[in-house]
């Protein structure tokens, strides 16, 4: 079973119907018991960072989280998901990430300097990484667009972490991964086929395929 982490923050019936879509079963959970036996574990996230840590951390799902992360199950991590990630952001200064990845959470120039709208909304195209394939990015089309909302996005210390880019008048992590981890900024429940094709891939994984 997928555990998709419940701590008050985002919409997570879609994050489920999607999994379903995708022919996978998926349940919604504050649970840190269900949390730590499930096959798998996705860490979803819409808002601000400093809320959506405190969420949490109020519910006392930071150590389950970071179990499940470093346990070598599969672990996925979606939109302010993703960027709870990382060590810290700009967004919540003051207020400590998961450090799953190293590396800060930064928000996008100015608009008025580079013409475009911030918060980044919309379809949007990814860039995979040249030699770095893994099962959610060897499942993707040769030009995916997939769907983003955001105003802030994660910058990691390791770019060998970086599996795909997009760009938004700076190119910029899009989808992250190392060993079990993966983490992606665009909200794959509304990226119709591309993003079933990741939910489905990592169903896969969290199936043992």
């Amino acid at each position: 079973m997928i555990a998709i982490v419940d701590y008050g923050m985002g919409n997570l019936r879609s994050a489920q119907k999607g999994f379903e879509k995708a022919g996978h079963e998926a349940m919604v959970t504050s649970d840190a018991v269900a949390i730590r036996e499930a096959r798998a574990v996705v860490l979803p996230g819409v808002g601000a960072f400093r809320d959506c840590y405190e969420g949490l951390a109020g519910l006392r799902l930071v150590d389950p989280v970071l179990e499940a992360a470093h346990s070598g199950r599969p672990f996925l991590g979606i939109c302010v998901g993703m960027q709870l990630m990382f060590e810290a952001s700009e967004e919540g200064e003051g207020v400590q990430g998961l450090g799953i990845f190293k590396g800060r959470v930064v928000r996008f120039p100015d608009g008025r300097k580079t013409g475009l709208k911030v918060p980044h909304m919309g379809w949007n195209f990814l860039c995979a990484e040249d030699g770095r394939r893994r099962p959610l990015t060897a499942c993707l089309s040769e030009q995916p667009a997939v769907y983003f909302v955001h105003s802030y996005y994660p910058a990691p210390d390791d770019p060998d972490t970086v599996l795909a880019t997009a760009e938004h008048g700076v190119r910029f992590a899009a989808m992250c991964g190392k060993d079990n981890v993966y983490a992606v900024q665009f909200h794959p429940e509304k990226s119709q086929r591309e993003g079933l094709a990741i939910l489905k891939a990592f169903g896969e994984l969290a199936a043992g395929g």
